[in-house]
């Protein structure tokens, strides 16, 4: 008789080696797999404290998303923790660039410290991109260096090297820090993953972007390039607005599943609340036309061995018994119960609600919006001395994408000022909010976003400084002020009224709430955003990519707009 601590038995238990289900049972023992039994054979062997008969359903390994970032949920590493278990996610790797932006090295040792009793394993990836271009592009309030990358490799928890996004500095610029990082780390540790951000990126220069080292990519790209890359041999990290009809056929139809993993890279409150994590994600990849079976594996084994976390992503004796039993239907990846380390952390039979904690995170954490105070007259717009009339540089909106265009829209000018407010133009300005020199950038947009009133946010990639967006300066004033007296977070105002908000205290990026509220909170940020003409497919999203200058094709910082592919400034008005 072998005694063990927990028996599932009678489940479809899956298989990583031969990506098949098979009927039987599964026996553990101290947090790890003893023993995967076919049918009942040998069950009668074994004893247990506690048994659980799974009644035919499928029995998969703990999710393990391999791309993501705790910050981009709004919430604090509990909360956001606690809920992922429910979604059967038990292994993250997490890199923390955005609170990193805001607070260096010291942001980075406080969210891997800020939820020590958390239901999923936090691992990390080294922000490689602080800041995410340079200071002549962006001011943050931290930079990550090849100090604190060597200090960071000291830490048990460091799985790879984070999303390598200043592509153009990769190509061009030898002694750029993402180079510096790179040759450092093949020499000290050649097998450590080295994850890439390469956007549009193909031929040659896709393949001087390998060389280096930097293998894998999860970014947005149309099927010519999805093709590039799997040919040249990258991972690919297969995120949501990349789960597409045509790219899931060829993945099937070429049997590509040893090179992709499901990721979710930023996934909103909101969205996590009412949709799932990578649980979302596998059961749309199987809407789509993928085999379960490859979907459980792209979701568990594919991104664990990619992180050479080989003791997860199976079910096999000697591996942690992290474990997902689903609901009848397996296709809808609802998980009825989720072990980790052979803890029951999420049973669907008795759910409990996720954890909330205040004052997780360092006094000043809590006090890092330090803009003054924002009045109307900080969205006045200066026009060239004598111009009657102006083009002006705009980011260009889609409702199915985060990158933008670069439009010309034609102005007039009133009393020396762009006379924006009733254009239809939308007036972007980012107010340096790190207490480092308090630059003011400005900056139009048009298409798919807000067509009236105005939203301010914290909550900016990657730099998190303090934008506002609107077709009022009142109304952008507002939001702006209401936001830096929240000490963070975002607001939508129209007719001098705030129309909803979610406070985001945290590096002004997190919230201890529980998840449940920080999801209701947000949901009534993106309804408002909506109401107000906002057409893209997730409004906040589209909105706090506005500022991100490593995401095509032109965006904005407090330096001003930059051209993503010149990596320059450039100048508000075009000239004639």
């Amino acid at each position: 008789m072998y005694p063990v601590d927990l028996i599932l038995e009678n489940a479809r238990v899956y298989n990583s080696y031969f990506q098949r289900f098979f009927h039987g049972y599964l026996a553990v023992l101290e947090g790890r797999i003893f023993h995967v039994g076919l049918g009942e054979e040998g069950l009668e062997e074994f004893s247990a404290p506690a048994r659980y008969d799974c009644g035919g359903r499928c029995l998969i390994p703990g999710l393990v998303d391999v791309h993501m970032h705790i910050e981009s949920s709004m919430a604090a590493p509990l909360p956001f923790t606690d809920y992922l278990a429910r979604c059967g996610v038990t292994t993250i790797v997490s890199e923390p660039h955005e609170i990193a932006n805001v607070f260096g090295l010291e942001g980075i040792r406080a969210i891997l410290d800020a939820a020590p009793d958390s239901a999923v394993e936090v691992l990390c990836g080294i922000p490689s991109s602080v800041p995410s271009t340079s200071a002549a592009l962006e001011t943050t309030g931290g930079e990550i260096g090849l100090e604190e990358l060597k200090e960071l490799l000291q830490d048990p928890r460091i799985a790879c090297l984070g999303e390598v996004m200043n592509t153009r500095g990769v190509l061009s610029e030898p002694d750029c820090k993402p180079n510096v990082f790179t040759r450092y780390l093949r020499d000290r540790d050649p097998a450590l993953p080295l994850e890439g951000h390469c956007p549009r990126l193909k031929g040659i220069d896709l393949s001087r972007y390998l060389f280096t080292g930097i293998d894998s990519d999860h970014t947005e790209h149309d099927l010519e390039e999805v093709k590039h890359r799997y040919f040249k041999g990258m991972f690919f990290e297969l995120q949501r607005k990349m789960l597409l009809p045509e790219v899931v056929a060829f993945i099937v139809q070429n049997r590509l599943y040893e090179q992709t993993a499901f990721v979710t890279d930023d996934t909103m409150a909101d969205a996590l609340v009412d949709r799932g994590h990578l649980n979302a994600l596998a059961r749309g990849a199987v809407e789509l036309g993928m085999p379960l079976e490859q979907a459980v594996y792209c979701a568990s084994y594919t991104g664990a061995r990619r992180m050479r976390l080989y003791d997860r992503g199976a079910l096999a004796p000697g591996r942690l018994a992290d474990m997902v039993l689903l609901s009848e239907r397996a296709e809808d990846f609802l998980p009825q119960r989720t072990y980790k380390a052979g803890r029951l952390v999420w049973d669907a039979a008795a759910p409990a609600p996720t954890r909330s904690r205040a004052g997780m995170f360092p006094p000043h954490f809590y006090r890092s919006v330090q803009p003054s105070p924002v009045g109307e007259e900080a969205f006045r717009v200066p026009a060239p001395q004598g111009a009657q009339r102006v083009t002006v540089r705009a980011m260009g909106v889609s409702r199915l994408r985060t990158q933008t265009a670069e439009e010309h829209l034609s102005l007039p000018v009133r009393g020396g000022l762009v006379d924006w407010q009733g254009s239809g133009a939308a007036l972007v300005c980012v107010f340096e909010r790190h207490g480092r020199g308090g630059g003011v950038g400005r900056g139009f947009a048009c298409g798919d976003l807000l067509q009236r009133g105005a939203v301010a946010t914290t909550y900016a990639h990657d730099h998190h400084n303090l934008m506002a967006v609107g077709h009022s300066a009142a109304d952008m004033a507002l939001a702006a002020e209401r936001v830096r007296q929240l000490g963070g977070g975002m607001a939508v105002a129209e007719g001098g009224k705030i129309l909803a908000e979610i406070p985001l205290p945290v590096a002004g990026l997190m919230s201890e709430e529980p998840m449940e509220v920080i999801g209701a909170q947000l949901r009534g940020v993106q309804s408002a955003l909506r109401r107000l003409g906002y057409r893209h497919y997730e409004p906040v999203m589209s909105l706090c990519t506005l500022s991100l200058p490593v995401s095509p094709a032109l965006k904005i910082t407090d330096k001003g707009l930059v051209d993503v592919a010149k990596g320059a400034v450039v100048p508000l008005f075009c000239e004639e």
